[in-house]
This record gives C-alpha cells, structure tokens and sequence, in this order.
C-alpha cells in the first residue's frame, strides 16, 4: 500500500510544513505540480477555518493586522476597496461600519471568509463621543432622546 504524500493537517509544526511546500510548489512556476498545488491549498484553508483565532478579533483589528502581515497601507485599501481615503480613514478608526460590498471585497482580497467581517463591533459617533459607554455597533443612535437641552 502506497503511503500518502498528504494527509489532513493534525498541528501546528505539519500546517508550517505544508505552507513551506505549498510556497516552493508555487514559486517553482511547474504546471505538473497544479494538482498537488491545488490539495494543498484545500488542506491548510480547512486547518485555517478549523483553527484560525480570527474570531477573537474585532473586524476593524483583523483588517489592521491583515493589512502588516501583507504591508498594506491605508492609500492601498482605497484601491483595493475603490473608497475614498476619508471613508477608509473613517471604518479604520472606528467611525465608520463596513458595508456588504467592503466585506465582499475584503473578503477575496485577503482570501478569508467574508464571515470574519461580518460581525458586530464597537463604533464611535462623534456625536455622543462624549458620553460614557455610548458606543454604537454599527448603527446609529437617535440622539434626540438621548440629548436633554
């Protein structure tokens, strides 16, 4: 019986192996090699979704972190996500929510599930900025009841 080149990802140390291989597989430039490419691929997206600790982080943090790890700047995202650069200043500070169309493009940019962004988190209005503990997630507050003049 003939012993698989790859089986399911099981840890930490085979997910690193197999990234290492996956990036020389690919940066060999050998269309022999697309099948391998393409398993390979299929097993660390499933130890990803598996084990990703994405869930722990706030989307707009995730975006940050998404954005060093592949030396992203703010005026990158404007193309990116075809916005303006006051609108990605905005959701990068917590102004501003994601819409449906960011996440999609967010989404097949960074090739993570659309899901990591899709999830509530803490806004700041500069209308009630000065209140305490009157953040928003991700609407907006009707503050003529909340304001007494």
């Amino acid at each position: 019986m003939e012993l698989l080149k790859y089986t399911i990802i099981k840890n930490a140390k085979q997910y690193d192996k197999y990234c290492n291989d996956l990036e020389r597989l690919v940066l060999a430039d050998n269309k022999n090699v697309q099948d391998e490419i393409e398993l390979l691929n299929l097993l660390i997206e499933k130890w990803d979704i598996e084990n990703n600790s994405f869930t722990d982080l706030d989307p707009i943090e995730l975006i940050k972190g998404l954005m060093d790890e592949n030396k992203l700047k703010s005026k990158d995202l404007v193309e990116i996500l075809d916005l303006s650069k006051g609108t990605v200043s905005k959701i990068l500070n917590y102004h501003k929510g994601l819409s449906k169309d960011t996440i999609r493009k967010l989404s097949q940019y960074f090739k993570v599930s659309q899901d990591v962004f899709n999830r509530p988190y803490r806004l700041v209005n500069e209308v009630n900025k000065h209140f305490r503990n009157a953040s928003l997630m991700n609407t907006k507050k009707n503050m003529e009841n909340i304001i007494a003049v």
